[in-house]
């Protein structure tokens, strides 16, 4: 298949595989959860994977793992990479883009315009592997999986956190952030990929880790109780999602001591990822094997 990168250069993509369920050499499906700046954590889980040689047979991303799923199956990885560990504070405030208008505090031109430069022109339906991006319906509180369609659009509208992006709309429905509904979409990545193993990265989930780094930084302020609360329903959400669609390996990266803000911290980010998915290779090994 054929796919514009938005500078006028086609690439040339492999079909997609054909899924046969039970048969032998299989991969496995990706879950990505979201979490702002600790989505950088993803970068050093995915290169773990792809260094131990794990083929990854689809992938389902919400919000930053929207992102991070695009990356790996356009095969952009180092491109993300290179964001994440040249970021400073100069330059996260460059993306800043305040906005006065009705619905958002900022208007994401300059994201929309480092989306389009990276994957102007793709199609999801295109991707070699698989792939579907999380988004919440703000009209029916519906979780949409976002599998065919620009790519851009469908990025911006599962990174859209209320308030601050504007909504987007597409394909009749008005979209925001996926965490709202699916922060660690396992049984989109189930449904991708029948029969294979799912291994979900959560980046959300260590909420008494999160609890004792706040308690250490000076107690629980307005801000700090409100921003608890939020993980609070966040965690209880994506418990009771999984207890529904349990993931065969779960992997809880612990990066509940660095804010959902911290976009600076990449190079500690990646590696607690790679971390993360080392300690749990020898289980993902066993259920491949099995």
């Amino acid at each position: 298949m054929l796919a514009n990168d938005g500078g006028g250069a086609l690439h040339s993509f492999p079909p997609r595989p054909t899924y046969i369920e039970g048969s032998p050499g299989n991969g496995v499906a990706l879950a990505l959860g979201g979490g702002a700046a600790r989505g950088w954590a993803h970068i050093g889980a995915l290169r773990v994977l792809q260094e131990e040689g794990i083929a990854i047979d689809a992938v389902a991303g919400t919000s930053i793992g929207a992102l991070a799923a695009v990356c790996l199956a356009t095969d952009r990885l180092d491109i993300l990479e290179n964001i994440a560990l040249g970021a400073t504070h100069r330059r996260v405030l460059a993306y800043l883009d305040p906005h006065l208008g009705r619905g958002a505090w900022l208007g994401g031109r300059r994201i929309a315009r480092e989306l389009n430069l990276h994957f102007g022109g793709l199609r999801l339906e295109d991707l070699p592997i698989p792939t579907a991006l999380i988004a919440a319906d703000l009209e029916t509180a519906e979780e949409v999986r976002l599998t065919t369609g620009p790519v851009i659009s469908a990025v911006q509208a599962s990174i859209g956190l209320p308030g601050v992006f504007r909504p987007i709309r597409r394909e009749g429905r008005l979209l925001i952030d996926g965490g709202m509904v699916a922060n660690v979409p396992v049984a989109a990545a189930g449904a991708l990929a029948p029969g294979r193993p799912v291994i979900a990265i959560d980046l959300m989930g260590d909420y008494s880790g999160y609890i004792r780094a706040s308690t250490r930084d000076g107690g629980h302020s307005a801000l700090g109780t409100l921003r608890s609360a939020f993980l609070m329903m966040l965690t209880q959400q994506t418990r009771q999602a999984i207890a529904l669609n349990p993931p065969d390996i779960m992997i809880t990266i612990p990066v509940a001591h660095i804010s959902t803000g911290a976009f600076t911290r990449a190079a500690e980010l990646i590696e607690l990822g790679r971390q993360a998915v080392m300690q749990a290779l020898p289980a993902i090994r066993a259920k491949l094997e099995a």
